[in-house]
């Protein structure tokens, strides 16, 4: 800091060979607040250059030694420079839409799907039937029933498992479609299922077979993390372990393995959703997703892909 005999107020102004300098970034100005004016006679103090305030009516003055004033203003110019974008702009918060209810009303549905499952009926295919015309068959998908990508999404083993994946998984859905809004949030959660359950039937065995919606949990997981970490790009050192950290409290929660479950789906459908929304993230500025009639398009899409995939599941049966 200045010392007290370079700071203190003097009524006769600077000396003779004291004269004041322009601070850069300022093109007549050379009077400044307190803070900014200490500040810039610190970077002076640290270069070694002597520099003195002082305060009038219309703000704090720094001066320096007449011989000294080019060196100063330069070793000012370069600091102004190094400083320019500093302290960054904050990021701007994410727009949220409040549609938590209609979200947890399509939660709603798979479970009392889940429960049609166990109905008995003439026309229902009874539970096995359910689980063999739509779970995740890695042999089947190959040869072409496409439509398993989707259907196992919709299905479960039992209660405990719909249960964890409505309770635990639906928190991320939420955010989801609260970020995305409904039509652009379900689509990018249907794709992020599908494509991890396609990238685990390619290493699997044929016999493979998985249900479940969590590979899409882990994608809206993915997805949520991708858009933020490019959103926060600026401070993505600090940023960057957060989706990985939600992901592996996700596996803790949700389990790494079971009847009809498998890791490999969780984390190729955590990495689908992650470049999902690195993806959708460059796309965030354009208003069509956003706009009314785009949402209900987005949204009809991802009620009509699992509807026409269980068509065309039960068309194929023999």
């Amino acid at each position: 800091m200045p010392s007290d005999q370079d700071s203190r107020v003097t009524p006769e102004g600077p000396a003779p060979l004291w004269v004041p300098i322009r601070p850069p970034g300022l093109s007549a100005a050379i009077h400044l607040s307190e803070a900014a004016a200490r500040n810039l006679a610190l970077v002076l103090e640290a270069r070694g250059i002597a520099c003195r305030l002082q305060r009038s009516v219309w703000g704090w003055q720094l001066s320096v030694p007449q011989g000294l004033h080019q060196r100063a203003d330069q070793e000012l110019r370069l600091h102004h420079e190094e400083n320019r974008n500093w302290p960054p702009t904050p990021t701007a918060a994410a727009k949220l839409t409040d549609n938590g209810l209609i979200t947890a009303s399509v939660l709603g549905l798979l479970g009392l799907f889940h429960s049609l499952t166990f109905l008995r009926a003439s026309w229902a295919p009874g539970r096995q039937g359910w689980l063999s015309l739509g779970e995740a068959a890695a042999g089947k998908i190959l040869d072409g029933e496409w439509w398993r990508l989707v259907t196992s999404l919709t299905l479960h083993v039992d209660g405990q498992h719909l249960f964890g994946n409505l309770l635990i998984g639906g928190v991320f859905i939420i955010l989801l479609c609260r970020r995305f809004g409904s039509g652009q949030g379900w689509c990018l959660l249907l794709l992020s299922g599908v494509l991890g359950n396609l990238a685990n039937a390619l290493i699997q065995s044929p016999a493979h077979r998985a249900v479940g919606l969590s590979t899409a949990v882990f994608g809206a997981v993915g997805i949520l993390g991708g858009e933020s970490l490019l959103r926060n790009r600026r401070r993505l050192l600090r940023r960057w372990p957060l989706p990985l950290a939600a992901a592996g409290a996700l596996l803790a929660m949700l389990g790494t393995g079971g009847e009809r479950t498998d890791l490999g789906a969780h984390l190729f459908g955590f990495a689908a959703g992650t470049l999902l929304g690195l993806a959708v993230g460059r796309l965030q500025n354009h208003p069509w997703p956003h706009r009314p009639l785009g949402n209900a398009l987005l949204a009809a899409t991802a009620a009509l892909v699992p509807l026409l995939a269980w068509l065309a599941a039960i068309n194929r049966s023999p």
